[in-house]
């Protein structure tokens, strides 16, 4: 007599398979064989994560994967058939740092090959000077890439909420005829309405400054390009180039690491932004900030945007005096730790203290609320710190 399957049998044959995924290795351990597409997820995760370990580059010891391209190739197209992108990225960031595959990137097929993210970006970036000539557009192709996507998917909020609190600001208590902004005026007066008349007597005028394509805010954006913010520098990239085609902003876009350089002139292309940083190396946050307060003009009207996870290299007394005397002249000062999807990083916890007891507190900023931080900024408003900040 054949052996009835029931709903119980089949959701705790799903379990079974699902604890073998999770726990890998011999069939034994749970009694399920794995068959079909989950065993090739199996094989591919075992290649990454198990196995005999190996010799890898500089001395790293890796599994299954070897220093191979054309195996490396083959399971890249693996990692996309079986996972989601988002798996398919961690995999591959895995696989460069626990297998010390980066060197494989210098060649065009993998570049190909490889699902372009935040991490691979900045890994590339890393390589830059290592990179031959038959490499080096693919690279550029693959960081492009990267950055229209965030450009997509950013944009377009970030000009809306940064206009808005541009216009905010710009408000003025009597505004000329043209000016008038007479849907709000209307709302604003409904109490004055007159029924006999049939109309609104406006007390009170809303409207906005004339000059609307006047520059109203500077905005300095100034970003420790060590080795650790790289995805940080990335974000910071792609922002740059969208205030920079605000034209109500004067956006300055400065790098730094021992060094400062300011690559404002290069806004309008974040992608050659990205590839004239140079990722690792010390730190001089007092030096980069003397030179952001140097190009201050008009103290009231500025927003600086220091991020960096704070380990200075330079004189901290100095850099904290620079912080005090920005804000004592009216500069809307924001330190962030990170801007990126990954949360804070490993930080200076004395240095962000100190931060926040001159009235700049430090905390890490996703990409996302990067537009609410700028916006609270740009009108003077308690800026937005999240539970985790400082």
């Amino acid at each position: 007599m054949a052996e009835t399957t029931t709903p119980a049998t089949l959701a705790a044959e799903e379990r079974l398979r699902r604890w073998r995924l999770v726990l890998g290795g011999e069939a034994d351990g749970t009694g399920h064989a794995l068959r079909g597409r989950d065993a090739a997820m199996d094989a591919a995760l075992a290649a990454l994560y198990r196995g005999a370990p190996q010799e890898g580059r500089a001395g790293r010891r890796g599994a299954g994967l070897g220093g191979s391209a054309p195996q490396v190739a083959r399971w890249l197209g693996d990692i996309r058939e079986y996972f989601p992108t988002t798996v398919v990225q961690l995999m591959q960031q895995d696989a460069i740092t626990r297998l010390g595959l980066d060197h494989l990137l210098l060649e065009p097929e993998m570049l190909e090959a490889v699902e372009p993210d935040v991490h691979l970006v900045a890994t590339l970036l890393s390589l830059k000077h290592a990179l031959p000539e038959t490499t080096r557009e693919t690279a550029r192709a693959v960081v492009g890439k990267v950055v229209a996507e965030l450009e997509r998917r950013l944009a377009d909020r970030t000009r809306a909420t940064l206009g808005g609190a541009l216009d905010r600001s710009a408000k003025v208590n009597r505004p000329r005829h043209r000016d008038i902004d007479w849907d709000r005026t209307i709302r604003a007066n409904l109490r004055n309405y007159l029924p006999e008349y049939g109309t609104v007597v406006p007390e009170r005028l809303v409207g906005y400054a004339r000059a609307q394509r006047a520059v109203k805010k500077d905005v300095i954006l100034c970003i420790d390009q060590s080795g650790s913010m790289a995805p940080s520098v990335v974000h910071s990239a792609v922002f740059g180039a969208v205030l920079a085609s605000m034209k109500t902003l004067d956006t300055r876009l400065v790098v730094f690491d021992t060094s400062v350089v300011d690559l404002t002139e290069q806004l309008d292309d974040p992608v050659d932004v990205l590839f004239a940083t140079r990722l690792g190396g010390g730190t001089d946050i007092n030096r980069a900030l003397a030179y952001c307060q140097s190009r201050i003009t008009r103290p009231s009207e500025t927003v600086v945007v220091l991020i960096s996870d704070l380990y200075e290299g330079g004189i901290r007394d100095e850099m904290l005096k620079r912080v005090a005397a920005m804000k004592a002249a009216g500069v809307q000062f924001v330190a962030l730790l990170a801007l990126s999807d990954e949360g804070a990083p490993a930080y200076d916890h004395a240095h962000a203290a100190a931060l926040a007891a001159l009235g700049a507190p430090a905390f890490a900023c996703t990409p996302d609320a990067f537009a609410d931080v700028m916006a609270a900024a740009i009108e003077k408003r308690p800026i937005p710190v999240p539970e985790q900040g400082v």
